[in-house]
């Protein structure tokens, strides 16, 4: 039977709706300058303190940039006036990934897709350098940007890969992301179909893998060596 409601929406058992967020107000969009945690801070990207440590650490490792929209980049001048445009940008706003242990910039990542009327976040353009890759610090830096995204009433935070990149795939799985399906035919990168995997992690979702990331990261959980004593074990909520 269908009924209708106070405000004339009509809706019934055939016809259901979803629930209502009541007092939903707009969440803030990224701004802080850094993010910082015990292994990884993160910048605000800045072409002229970054451009020349990224560079340098991808130097010869041109398939950093197989799954990108852009690189490899032959000098590093042409590889500043890239970062330099994306470090004017709000939307990606983007961060370099500096290693605490080294003092050394890896990488970058940023947010996107920034719907804070919706309360919806995705992190990507995500490079990493090889001799950041694998580290405690780099899972940091992508734990540190969902964490912000939540503490700041965002109700879910996304991640999008090439369906092929399956490091990227497997990445996002041991973060927590639930894996919602692939967009075929979705873009086309450097002349070449991309269809596009899909994931997500919702605000039910953060309370239980924030309690395991903790857990995780905490230094005695790591061997003399940085080797860790326990795998995270995190588990997504779709």
């Amino acid at each position: 039977m269908e009924t209708q409601t106070g405000d004339g929406t009509r809706h019934g058992a055939e016809r259901p709706v979803g629930r209502s967020i009541a007092g939903w107000t707009a969440v803030p969009r990224p701004g802080p300058d850094r993010l910082d945690g015990r292994y990884v801070s993160l910048e605000r990207l800045n072409a002229a303190r970054h451009a020349g440590d990224i560079f340098a650490a991808n130097m010869g490792q041109d398939w950093v940039w197989d799954y990108l929209g852009y690189g490899p980049f032959a000098r590093v001048e042409e590889y500043a006036a890239w970062l330099d445009g994306m470090a004017q940008s709000q939307d990606p706003f983007f961060y370099a990934l500096i290693d605490k242990a080294g003092a050394k910039t890896g990488g970058v990542a940023s947010y996107l897709r920034i719907e804070p009327g919706h309360g919806v976040i995705e992190i990507g353009h995500i490079e990493i350098a090889p001799f950041l890759q694998r580290t405690r610090a780099a899972s940091e830096a992508i734990m540190l940007m969902v964490r912000w995204a939540f503490e700041n009433g965002y109700r879910r935070v996304e991640w999008k890969c090439d369906a092929l990149n399956a490091p990227s795939r497997r990445a996002a799985e041991r973060y927590g992301f639930a894996f919602e399906g692939v967009f075929r035919n979705h873009m086309i990168i450097k002349g070449r179909n991309r269809d596009t995997a899909w994931f997500a992690m919702t605000s039910e979702d953060w309370p239980a893998i924030r309690a395991e990331w903790d857990r995780w990261l905490d230094p005695s959980n790591f061997d003399d060596t940085g080797r860790q004593l326990t795998p995270l074990r995190v588990s997504s909520g779709a």
